[in-house]
């Protein structure tokens, strides 16, 4: 049985550029490199950088997307500090809790998200998506 997700890892094109954005910019611990990857965290998140140079620096056009929780409090100085770093927004926020999406050097799909699934749900529970179910009562 599964219990939690393990480990998320991105295909880079540019290891330096990639660890400068995730170190710098978003502030995750580097904990390891090696010549075609690294390893960074966060509390409870562990994230693999590897060097693949077929890698598309284009972002998909799909919504597939990797998000990251910071408080409401830090989430204006976080947005702003991505922006003065002309880092590319990739779609407007459309759903409960202050979202900002926004491309990695090499055009994966990230989202810094104030709220969580007890928050979403809630929200849903006011105004839920068209044929919505809800399968628990939190």
């Amino acid at each position: 049985m599964l219990t939690g997700l393990n480990h998320l890892t991105l295909a880079v094109t540019d290891l330096d550029r990639s660890l400068a954005f995730y170190r710098e910019l978003l502030g995750l611990r580097v904990d390891a490199t090696w010549d075609a990857g690294a390893y960074l965290s966060l509390p409870g998140l562990w994230l693999c950088l590897s060097l693949d140079p077929q890698r598309r620096e284009e972002s998909a056009a799909d919504y597939t997307h990797y998000a990251f929780s910071l408080s409401a409090s830090d989430f204006p100085v976080f947005v702003q500090t991505l922006k003065t770093a002309n880092v590319r927004e990739w779609r407007d926020n459309r759903s409960e809790g202050a979202s900002f999406y926004f491309l990695d050097p090499d055009g994966h799909q990230l989202e810094a998200h104030v709220g969580d699934l007890s928050s979403r749900l809630a929200a849903c529970r006011l105004k839920p998506y068209t044929g919505m179910r809800f399968f628990s009562e939190s």
